[in-house]
């Protein structure tokens, strides 16, 4: 497979003691050139040290890595046709827009001219046309995340790598950038690898995700593959709020989960399993039926309802999309499970 970025066994510690502990745990991953990885995990799992050491900001402690075939372990970032939008968006208050956008080029010795027409045109790229003499100080914070995106894009990086770009911006602005990002990334057949903890924002921008816990990859796959056949206790729980139940498969296929039996799409040796449910999976039944719920908390969030109940099997957290007739406090009612949103995960160790 053609490459675009891939590791080899790569571990990382901080420091020089080698008793330090290990930050990434011999990770080993292939990003194909042309696509979009978002990897994906809580604080503290290593990601963004993944990130850092693709870009040449960090040296792995072992193993190698290459880009393009090429293996860059051991090169400083200027030497990888890399560039990288942070967070922060780093854009040099004192300049205006184009000349920011341009200030690579003009480092790296491109007369002001070219520099100044390469710059517009990737201003034009992000929908920012007639900007060019605006101050960081005069945008609104997707304004000046797209003339950080600009300036990554006028190097014609073969690699674009992103550190949680979105978080500081508010829902619809997070919306639309991550279409942006993910138009430009498949016109310009840029490979990208993407950093976030945030997984809906993962599921829409990714080829392949990619999970990391505790410096290791808990699971990769597709969007779809994630969301729908999550692999571990741990995983099930990260991509979108699946609540995990005790269950028992039994010899023909079968799994209950309460007094509810169904069959996964996935076959299950027979014996206790963890059952992962996500919101959505459950359908309320007013006349009963599945297991018992009685209705503790009620929350509407304008396309649906959020609703907490009280079983047998613990608090039950149900999505519904009826909002013509909620449910009264202390309802009770039957909940039963979907042909979707269920899996059969293994028991973390």
């Amino acid at each position: 497979m053609d490459y675009g970025i891939e590791f080899r066994n790569i571990s990382k510690r901080y420091g020089t003691d080698p008793a330090a502990p290990l930050v990434v745990k011999s990770v080993s991953f292939g990003i194909e050139a042309g696509s979009l990885v978002t990897i994906l995990g809580p604080s503290g799992c290593g990601k963004t040290t993944v990130l850092r050491m693709i870009a040449g900001l960090e040296s792995p402690t072992d193993g190698q890595i290459f880009i393009g075939g090429r293996e860059v372990t051991t090169l400083g970032p200027a030497e990888r046709n890399v560039s990288m939008m942070f967070q922060s968006y780093a854009l040099f208050p004192h300049m205006n827009v184009v000349d920011n956008v341009m200030y690579g080029l003009r480092v790296s010795g491109v007369p002001k001219a070219p520099a100044t027409a390469r710059a517009i045109e990737a201003l034009k790229n992000v929908g920012l046309v007639g900007y060019d003499a605006r101050m960081p100080s005069e945008l609104s914070g997707g304004q000046q995340q797209r003339v950080a995106l600009a300036r990554a894009l006028i190097l014609e990086p073969k690699i674009l790598l992103f550190d949680e770009p979105l978080s500081n911006l508010d829902a619809r602005l997070r919306r639309e950038m991550r279409e942006e990002i993910r138009s430009l990334q498949q016109r310009l057949g840029l490979t990208v690898a993407y950093v976030t903890h945030d997984q809906s924002e993962a599921l829409a921008v990714s080829d392949t995700i990619i999970v990391m816990n505790d410096g290791r990859i808990a699971q990769r796959g597709t969007p779809q593959e994630m969301y729908e056949r999550p692999g571990s206790e741990f995983v099930a729980g990260f991509m979108g709020e699946a609540m995990l139940f005790p269950g028992v498969a039994d010899a023909d296929g079968s799994v209950r989960l309460g007094p509810i039996d169904f069959r996964p799409r996935q076959s299950v040796a027979a014996g206790a399993v963890k059952v992962a449910v996500r919101p959505e999976a459950w359908q309320i039944r007013r006349d009963g039926g599945g297991i018992v719920g009685r209705l503790q908390k009620r929350a509407y969030l304008g396309s649906y309802f959020e609703y907490t109940f009280a079983t047998p099997l613990g608090p039950i957290f149900v999505v519904s999309p009826e909002l013509a007739r909620p449910l009264d406090l202390g309802a009770e009612v039957g909940l039963m499970l979907a042909d979707h949103g269920v899996s059969v995960v293994h028991a973390d160790a």
